[in-house]
């Protein structure tokens, strides 16, 4: 087995979720050294950090910032403005149109952060878990996106100037929520960990009606595995 020091290095956006944690979990079983990023931007959903530490920490991943952006000043979002987060949509409300959960350019604006980080630890490869099946329809969760900014990183880099290119890694984009969890447990994702509710209680407990709730709890179904969850609204 490579020693760690040899093994290429990654960045991997880590918020905390199913998604991201299987990303990590895929970093690692691909004989990456993965530095994880997280983001305080002020999200009414701030526990899900709680749940990245902690992820980051049962994959023995010693490499991770947290940076604070705050997304509150631009508002704009039920995440990080005023607004009510939807509740008990249906799948097909959910899967039309942009709901009000999108944050005006995050994945722009973290996926600038990781490239900073990656250019200054000398890493090429970064890893996000967006998803572009069972998904909220944020419109940066495309194909198209990412390749436009795999691009612009090429173009607006030392490194990519000088011909060491990034690559912007998607393993999850092209699979179901079920298929995705399938992995991760596959993988060993410890899901009692990870954390998904757009609006969380106060103790972080999910409240099991929002989308991100909605999506999780029918991933776990489709896939045949018991969802670790414990959601206020089962009480």
């Amino acid at each position: 087995m490579k020693n760690l020091a040899d093994k290429k290095r990654c960045v991997v956006l880590l918020s905390g979720g199913i998604d991201s944690s299987t990303t990590l979990a895929v970093a690692l079983a691909e004989n990456f050294f993965p530095f994880a990023i997280s983001f305080d931007y002020g999200q009414r959903h701030i526990y899900e950090l709680v749940a990245a530490r902690k992820i980051a920490e049962s994959m023995k991943v010693n490499q991770t910032v947290t940076m604070k952006v705050d997304f509150r000043q631009i508002g704009g979002s039920a995440l990080t403005d005023d607004l009510d987060v939807p509740k008990h949509r249906t799948t097909g409300e959910i899967s039309s149109g942009i709901p009000v959960t999108y944050v005006p350019a995050r994945n722009t604006i973290f996926l600038s952060y990781a490239l900073g980080w990656a250019e200054v630890i000398g890493a090429h490869d970064i890893f996000i878990g967006v998803n572009a099946i069972d998904y909220s329809g944020y419109p940066d969760c495309r194909p198209e996106f990412i390749k436009a900014f795999e691009n612009m990183a090429n173009l607006a880099t030392k490194e990519g100037v000088e011909g060491r290119y990034f690559t912007i890694h998607t393993p999850l984009i092209a699979m179901t929520k079920a298929d995705i969890i399938r992995k991760g447990y596959d993988l060993g994702v410890d899901f009692s960990l990870t954390h998904s509710c757009y609006d969380p209680a106060p103790d972080g407990k999910a409240c099991g009606g929002c989308d991100s709730c909605l999506l999780r709890k029918k991933g776990f179904n489709e896939a045949g595995i018991p969802d670790p969850t414990k959601y206020a609204e089962q009480e």
